[in-house]
């Protein structure tokens, strides 16, 4: 997809807000979402509160703007980025109509904080040719994305309603809820790895919530299904609202609201490269997908699944996994407990105690050879990362996925 040229004049106008925009990002787009949602609470139910009140949505956001006025010169620089944020935008229904208001409050945010700078009204009018350009590819890009899920075969546009068919809990932080079309139509495929976005109604006098969740078994059943964890209350965080409610209130029988399957984390079909896929907690939702497409549609290529967790008692899948592992030769499987109990250590395919580390990742098979796929906590993400670069596998060899916003794994 070819941007919009801006002139020579405008890209130098915006390039030299680069440094402020270092500084003081995080503070215009902070400003951006308070004003834009006290204006507009309708909006609410697109954006993950949680993510706001944890400052992980305004800090992404200012990566963003900070990225465009670094690659301004060559906006295409920014394609890979837009494509991945355009899949949460179209799976959270966000509509041609929501760029002007983001566009208006942003602008505004950024007028405020630069306060009496001499060249605020130029700067201002540069940004906003800008995000005309960025907002332009972005409803096209999206567009494009609504009508590539409507034309699959029971394809849909915006909200379906879906039935609860099973609830099975997972460990004691995860249950799995298995869902089929409440109009017994058909069921779209999907690539494994994707996610779709819940839409509930916890208070009817407060905007419906929508959460994303990794799809978490293969394409090649006749359901999608969902494992979430429950978001505890803690200090600086008042609980998962979606995750408790779904937890609490949602049972076999009951109805869903989801948006079609979405997202860019996912393995390439038609390669014969051995996997390797390492899992953190909840993370392992999207790995098992993978995991469970391989073992349908291309048995015979190795995979080897590794899933950190605390312990036993939140681990979830296990005996899934054990299953898979013992009834597919190719397919092996290890396990890192952070603090186990004596019970947990007794596990036949414990590899180690305590955190993710150089020595549960040392008998990993592949090598650069290797398709490396990982995701969960962004610590543990930071971690894997790190061993995989001492360890010499090239950046193409690996992928991997935030649950939220993208942040920096350093």
């Amino acid at each position: 997809m070819k941007m919009a040229v801006l002139t020579e004049s405008t890209r130098d106008v915006i390039r030299s807000t680069a440094p402020f925009l270092e500084q003081e990002g995080e503070r215009i787009t902070t400003l951006f979402y308070q004003r834009m949602f006290q204006d507009h609470p309708e909006l609410l139910n697109i954006f993950n509160q949680t993510n706001q009140k944890k400052g992980m949505q305004p800090k992404a956001l200012a990566g963003t703007l900070y990225a465009a006025a670094v690659n301004i010169d060559n906006l295409e620089n920014l394609l890979p980025a837009i494509r991945q944020i355009a899949h949460k935008h179209r799976s959270l229904n966000v509509k041609p109509e929501h760029y002007p208001i983001v566009g208006e409050y942003l602008l505004a945010a950024l007028k405020e904080v630069l306060g009496d700078h001499p060249d605020t009204d130029t700067i201002i009018e540069a940004w906003g040719e800008a995000y005309g350009v960025i907002a332009d590819v972005f409803i096209e890009t999206e567009e494009r994305m609504y009508e590539e899920a409507e034309e699959k075969p029971g394809g849909w546009r915006g909200f379906r309603e879906f039935t609860v068919v099973k609830k099975v809990q997972e460990s004691s932080v995860i249950t799995s809820f298995y869902l089929k079309p409440s109009d017994g139509g058909a069921l779209p495929p999907f690539e494994p790895g994707q996610y779709i976005s819940v839409q509930v109604i916890p208070d009817p006098e407060s905007p419906a919530h929508m959460r994303q969740y990794s799809l978490s078994d293969s394409p090649e059943k006749p359901w999608y299904r969902i494992s979430v964890k429950r978001e505890e209350a803690h200090s600086g965080h008042d609980g998962g609202v979606v995750s408790n409610y779904l937890h609490e209130n949602i049972s076999e029988g009951d109805t869903l609201n989801l948006t079609a399957p979405a997202g860019d984390f996912t393995i390439t079909q038609d390669s014969e490269r051995p996997l390797v896929l390492i899992a953190g907690g909840v993370g392992l939702t999207p790995l098992v997908s993978m995991l469970n497409h391989s073992v349908a549609a291309a048995p015979g290529r190795p995979v080897t699944f590794i899933t950190a967790a605390k312990s036993g008692d939140v681990h979830a899948m296990d005996e899934h996994l054990r299953s898979t592992e013992q009834n597919c030769e190719f397919v092996k499987y290890a396990v890192c407990y952070e603090n186990p109990s004596e019970e947990d250590r007794k596990h036949p395919n414990l590899a180690k105690t305590g955190l993710i580390d150089e020595e549960c990742l040392s008998d990993l098979p592949g090598g650069e050879e290797a398709e490396y796929y990982f995701c969960g906590p962004v610590p543990f993400m930071g971690a894997v990362s790190r061993i995989l670069k001492n360890r010499g596998i090239p950046e193409e060899r690996k992928h991997y996925e935030f649950f939220g916003p993208a942040q920096n794994m350093n």
